[in-house]
């Protein structure tokens, strides 16, 4: 799809001329049109026991056939992905300063070191205990922890992930490393937890104290958490990775076709996020210029880079599925001595690293714990459009980002940024070579301008390319070709007209055909397609 569905702002009596151009006067489309009021919007809880059987036997969502591939929807004409209610460009964009990257989605409000943290709720259910606290400003947050015997494991990947998933584009919650003793905390009135049997009942200092043993300490006997600011809004509940919203008029395009979605999967793999499922993500009803919308986030990173919140990660992470019935079978007719290439990987012995490795890792192969809809519906130029977003980070940077996570042992840090480097070197190197990797359009001098991103990041020496221009009938969708028109020097076309530009090196498959348009004597560029 060309533009952001649903985008309708035109006349109805000038709805039917033009609904045939390709391109409309404002493409292409830098920011979202204002969004529709859903302030009806419902809050709703979605079962993860439901997530996990609608995906792993038969994937819920509208996928490809053999007959029909389904373009990624939710761009614009240049493929860019610009619904702020889900995405924002940051990084590639724009590019962030280390200052900003380390800031994150804000680093300017963690809770307050003086005065008592009071605590409002608790969570003693689940993978790890939590609690709800308040600071001595009134500033609300989720304090949560690592497992006993693997200190700094899960707020580390919380806090590093969190940085890079904000500058990637998506919205996520605050995130700071904390220390405290137990004198900082105070219990609030009539907090309420769970028992055993799950039967909800008033916390007791005693409660709190039992909790806290399972909680590691620094050298100086701090207890150390991770505090996520709430975010703003009312929460709503997650979202699923296929389908919409029926109760929210913004969101039309079914999830498994966005860009931001299908795109999200290579961003998983950079930073083993195989926890990516609904249960992780929070849809909030948000409020700005008098128009409440929903604002779709990304939350609880504490399974990433090798941590399962509550210790370290299964080898297989990343790997394969939960249930692989191919792997069982290979396993089955080789009696077990058949050896997944997982398998073969070596990890520090690091208490805060958990399981998260580089040499082994194989972004195209790799996957979450089961099927996501939007995952599977990948195309090689979803793939693309990730990878160009994950080598945007320069050495310094990613290492600049670690380094937020405060890891007490300098080993720990120098290990999961040169982990990071060199995964994001293999992700660089595995989808540029899908498509022809041509990025950066622009007209200098009367002539196309592009980067060759494999060639750019060191991935291939030099390439030779073929342009071949044609004009185009923005109503028809119709190319003609203007002979002898071979070179990047761009063509003469009357003011309003379109061109059309078919790049491609030796590869004949792998092209980009780049549409430019004459407005008041200027040429811009204003579509991109890929094939391969």
């Amino acid at each position: 799809m060309k533009r952001l569905t649903g985008i309708v702002f035109v006349l109805a009596f000038a709805a039917i001329a033009a609904a045939e151009v390709r391109f409309y006067p404002d493409d292409p489309l830098r920011e979202s049109p204002k969004p529709r009021d859903a302030g009806q919007v419902r809050k709703r809880k979605l079962s993860d026991y439901y997530d996990f059987f609608a995906n792993i036997f038969k994937p819920a969502g509208e996928h490809h056939t053999r007959r029909r591939i389904i373009p990624s929807q939710a761009v614009n004409t240049l493929g860019e992905p610009i619904d702020r209610a889900w995405y924002t460009p940051r990084h590639y964009d724009r590019p962030m300063t280390v200052e900003e990257l380390v800031a994150g989605p804000g680093n300017r409000t963690p809770p307050a070191p003086d005065g008592p943290w009071t605590i409002v709720a608790a969570k003693s259910e689940g993978i790890t205990p939590g609690f709800m606290i308040r600071d001595s400003r009134g500033q609300t947050y989720l304090l949560k922890f690592d497992p006993l015997h693997y200190p700094e494991l899960a707020t580390g990947a919380d806090v590093i992930s969190s940085k890079f998933f904000h500058a990637l584009g998506y919205h996520v919650p605050e995130n700071y490393p904390v220390y405290f003793n137990e004198e900082q905390l105070q219990l609030g009135d009539d907090v309420r937890m769970r028992n055993a049997f799950g039967q909800p009942r008033k916390m007791t200092t005693r409660d709190l104290i039992e909790l806290l043993v399972n909680v590691p300490r620094d050298k100086d006997r701090r207890y150390r958490g991770l505090a996520s600011r709430l975010l703003p809004g009312a929460p709503l509940g997650p979202f699923r990775y296929w389908g919409a919203r029926s109760d929210d008029p913004n969101d039309i395009v079914p999830h498994e076709h966005r860009r931001d979605l299908r795109g999200l999967s290579v961003f998983c793999a950079w930073l083993d996020h195989d926890d990516s499922r609904s249960i992780n993500t929070l849809d909030m009803l948000v409020e700005e210029g008098g128009v409440k919308f929903v604002r779709h986030h990304l939350v609880d990173f504490g399974s990433t880079l090798g941590s399962a919140s509550n210790g370290p990660n299964s080898p297989r992470s990343g790997g394969e599925y939960l249930f692989s019935a191919r792997e069982a079978f290979k396993q089955f007719i080789t009696f077990g001595l058949w050896v997944p290439h997982w398998a073969r990987a070596r990890y520090p012995d690091i208490p805060a690293l958990g399981r998260f490795e580089s040499k082994v890792f194989d972004p195209v192969t790799w996957v979450p714990e089961y099927p996501n809809p939007a995952f599977t519906n990948r195309l090689p130029d979803d793939s693309f459009w990730a990878a160009k977003q994950v080598m945007a980070f320069t050495d310094e940077q990613v290492r600049a980002i670690v380094r937020t996570a405060e890891y007490s042992d300098p080993a720990a840090e120098k290990y999961i940024a040169d982990a990071l480097i060199e995964r994001r070197d293999k992700i660089g190197r595995a989808f540029f070579r899908q498509v022809l990797p041509l990025d950066q359009f622009a007209i200098q001098n009367g002539e196309l301008k592009f980067v060759d991103l494999e060639i750019k990041h060191g991935f291939a020496a030099s390439r030779e390319y073929k342009a071949e221009w044609s004009t185009f009938d923005n109503a028809s969708d119709r190319k003609t070709p203007i002979a002898g028109a071979t070179t990047f020097r761009v063509p003469p076309v009357a003011e309003g007209g379109y061109l059309a530009v078919d790049i491609h090196s030796a590869n004949a498959a792998h092209g980009v055909t780049v549409y430019l348009r004459n407005r008041h004597g200027a040429m811009q560029v204003v579509g991109i397609d890929r094939s391969w």
